[in-house]
Order: C-alpha cells, then structure tokens, then sequence
C-alpha cells in the first residue's frame, strides 16, 4: 500500500507534508504558479514587506555544495501584491488539488506587520500567515525573535486582530536551552498561534575567495544568512526542542538543510509536522517537490511507516535495543569500523609497522659497516 504522505499545519490538510519556503523563487506569481503546479503541499509566498522593494545590491547569494548564503535584504512586490485576488487567481489557476496558498509577512516595524495584517481581515483566499520575526536580512535591524519583549509586543498586537486566517510565527535558530525556554513560555500564552515554523536561516556567516582575497557577498560587509545542508542539525535540533516545550496544539513546521527524503523524514521523526524546502527548491527548481515526495514514499515503505502522522515526533531516546539495531545495520551493509590501537587488530598493525622499522636500521647499520670496511681496505691498498 503506498504510504499516505499528506498531513495537516493549523487544521489546513496538505497533499504532502513538504511545500516551499519563503525565499529565493517564490516573488512572482510566476514562480508560485509553478510551485502549485509540483508535488509542494502548499505555496507559501516570499516574505512581504508593506511596500515593494528591491533589496541588497548584487551579489547578494552564494552557493557551495554544503551551504548557502543569502543577504538579499527581502526583496520582494509589496504585500498587497501577494494578497490581490488577481495574484492569488494567477497562482493557482489550473492546479488541479487547489492547494493552500499561504502569505508569509516580515515587516520593517511592528507597525508596518499590523497594518499589513488588516488588510487581510476576512480574506478566505489566503489559508494561512506566516508571520516572520526572524529575518536577519534587513541591515541595522534587530531580529524580533531574539528579543522576547520585543516579540511579546508584537504578538499582544497582534492579539487585538480578529477574523484573521490561521496563524503561525516563523522563528529564528536558538543555541541555548534558556532562549528556548523563554520562547516556549511567551508562545505558550497565546491561542491564536497555531504553528511555528523553525528555523530561519542561521545569521552573520561569511564566506570568503582566497584568490580575490574578499568576501562573495557585497552587502553588509559579506555577512549573510547561512542555510542549506550545513544548518540541518541545528534545524532538527530545534524542531525537536520546541515540539517538547510547546502546547500540542500548536504544530511545527520543521525548515533547514532538507535536500532528500531522508532528510524529511529526520525531521518529521523530532515532531515536525511538516516541512519547508529553501536551498534545494533555490538550485533544483519546483521539480525537487516531486522528487522529494517519491524518496519520502519509499523511505516510509522501506521502514513500515503508513502514514506522515504516524510518525511525527515518535524519537526515541538513544537506548541499547536501537545501539544494536545499528550495529547489525552496520554489519550487513559490510561497513567495518576503524580499530583503535588496543584492538587485537589494531596491535597487529602496531607490531607489522615496529618490525618493518626495526628491518630498515638493520639493514641500514649492515649497509654503513659494509662501506665502511670498503673505503679501509681502499686506503690500504693505496
């Protein structure tokens, strides 16, 4: 039976558990359209600012095989782009499974995100809002989601909006288990956010040419916003941190470094209940969805998993049944591990290299004696 991979962010059922993420290839209604098109659970739009703007000068991206970075500075058509009913309608004409299409919202100010979230009071064609306090893409700004009272102002604002779509907040990467437990508590205090998207890209990371000896990036200074495969770990990390801190009812939408199936899957194991795909969708196109999708099916056939549902946050802590679990994986896959000197295979590799030096001075000390009596024997016949 071929595994059911759809889920469900806020009570809004997804076709797939995996859909865009804000970024690079989602500005355009263009873009979107091609995105609904593909196996993508969702279409989520660039992240919006109340008026259009152009961002961060060229070059502004860099990629490599294990990372990428993006100071792009929200570049993006302006909110009320996004929310028209002619984008919307352009967007989605044609897709067959009407998928939800999701705004994602990241004002310069708590002013400008409450002013653009009026305008979407009553708005049925927009499935959900992503509100962004995350993005550390705007220069000499700081990021809301590292400062709590900054972030419970906006959320208590935000309080004051009624008749608004489902709403979730998008969250930067935390590295201490105190920001993750403030966090957590503030979200906690709040009904209306029904999901949490984790994580934004890991801010203030460079990368630099030792030929040109200079940064790739131009803006900020070649600071940038590190994601892709290089940030997973932190990814999963905090997905699974604030699937335990957090009320069951919110759900977590798991983001950063996914470029395979398995990948979707590691995340989905540490409570995400669906996921979002940036670098990969950024260098592979719309069509990374469909091959996404297929890997995440087999995967869940090879292991039994039936259902998406069925296997979100269900990580076990590390136990001996699963230690030998993965060590008779290791086994039949023929991998061998390396041995230590204390090893019996070790000490044999030890004793083969002790006895080939000890033949090389022997054989050198022969050699010396050797022309040494020559060169005395010379002497005297001379």
């Amino acid at each position: 039976m071929t595994p059911d991979v759809s889920t469900t962010v806020a009570g809004i059922r997804l076709s797939t558990c995996i859909y865009n993420a804000s970024g690079p290839r989602s500005g355009s209604a263009e873009a979107l359209h091609k995105i609904a098109q593909s196996s993508a659970g969702a279409v989520l739009s660039k992240s919006a600012t109340l008026l259009a703007q152009d961002g961060n000068p060229l070059p502004r991206t860099w990629q490599h095989n294990d990372a990428s970075l993006n100071s792009e500075g929200l570049p993006n058509k302006g909110i009320d782009y996004y929310i028209s009913d002619e984008t919307i309608s352009e967007i989605l004409q044609d897709s067959s499974s009407s998928k939800p299409y999701m705004v994602s919202l990241s004002g310069k100010t708590t002013a400008d995100n409450i002013t653009m979230l009026r305008r979407m009071v009553g708005n049925t064609k927009i499935a959900a809002i992503e509100l962004n306090l995350a993005c550390p893409n705007i220069i000499g700004k700081p990021v809301v989601g590292y400062d709590v009272e900054q972030m419970k102002d906006i959320l208590d604002q935000v309080t004051q909006i009624l008749n608004l779509p489902p709403m979730g907040i998008k969250l930067p990467p935390y590295l201490d288990s105190v920001q993750f437990q403030q966090v957590a508590t503030l979200i906690n205090q709040y009904n209306w956010i029904q999901f949490v998207v984790s994580i934004n890209t890991l801010g203030n990371a460079t990368a630099v040419s030792i030929e040109a000896g200079m940064p790739f990036i131009s803006s900020n200074d070649g600071f940038a916003g590190l994601s892709g495969p290089a940030v997973k770990y932190t990814a999963l990390a905090n997905v699974r941190k604030l699937r335990q801190l957090l009320r069951p009812t919110i759900d977590v939408v798991g983001v950063g470094g996914i470029a395979t199936g398995r990948d979707v899957l590691e995340f989905l194991l540490c409570g995400a209940a669906a996921v979002q795909v940036g670098t990969q969708h950024w260098s592979e196109g719309p069509k990374c969805f469909d091959r996404l999708v297929q890997e995440l099916s087999d995967c869940m056939t090879e292991l039994g998993h039936e259902s998406v549902r069925s296997i979100v946050g269900t990580l076990q802590p590390w136990n001996k049944a699963g230690a030998a679990k993965l060590r008779a994986l290791t086994k039949n896959l023929n991998v061998k591990p390396v041995e230590s000197p204390s090893s019996e295979g070790g000490k044999e590799v030890f004793y083969q290299a002790l006895s080939a030096v000890l033949l090389l001075i022997v054989f050198m000390l022969v050699y010396d004696k050797f022309t040494t009596n020559g060169a005395i024997a010379e002497s005297r016949e001379l």
